[in-house]
């Protein structure tokens, strides 16, 4: 995927937090620690530092979600962290998006830390970020 059509279902996806635009999809993309794995309605980027990774963003186009792409995706890059040598993954999710907390718990994440009212919202509404994290 160009870093356009990730932008494009960012833009999709998300609200809170606002999302990416193409010229910082490709900002990371330059990086040799990014990784990215894709499937066609959806991607997801991680990022790996030592023995961590950091899922950066998992996204899926909306009218392409519950059907499993979502599972896939975070499936494939636990998976690319562990080629990597890493021994844990973390991640930041908006405590309003219950679907992918629950997400995020069905494999086996679980809540580390809450940054509270970390994100803006629309209207100037704060959410507080939790912070999740999974050994590998």
């Amino acid at each position: 995927m160009t870093p356009e059509q990730l932008a494009k279902i960012h833009a999709a996806s998300f609200i809170q937090p606002r999302p990416w635009s193409a010229v910082e999809f490709a900002d990371l993309l330059s990086s040799e620690r990014t990784h990215l794995v894709t499937c066609e309605h959806g991607f997801a980027l991680i990022q790996t530092a030592g023995p961590e990774a950091e899922l950066l963003t998992i996204a899926v186009h909306p009218d392409a979600r519950r059907n499993g792409h979502g599972s896939a995706l975070l499936t494939a890059v636990i998976e690319a962290a562990g080629a990597a040598a890493c021994e844990e993954i973390f991640l930041e999710v908006v405590e309003t998006n219950i679907p992918a907390i629950n997400l995020y718990q069905s494999k086996g994440f679980s809540e580390r830390a809450v940054r509270k009212d970390y994100y803006n919202g629309p209207n100037g509404a704060k959410s507080s970020a939790l912070i999740m994290h999974k050994t590998i």
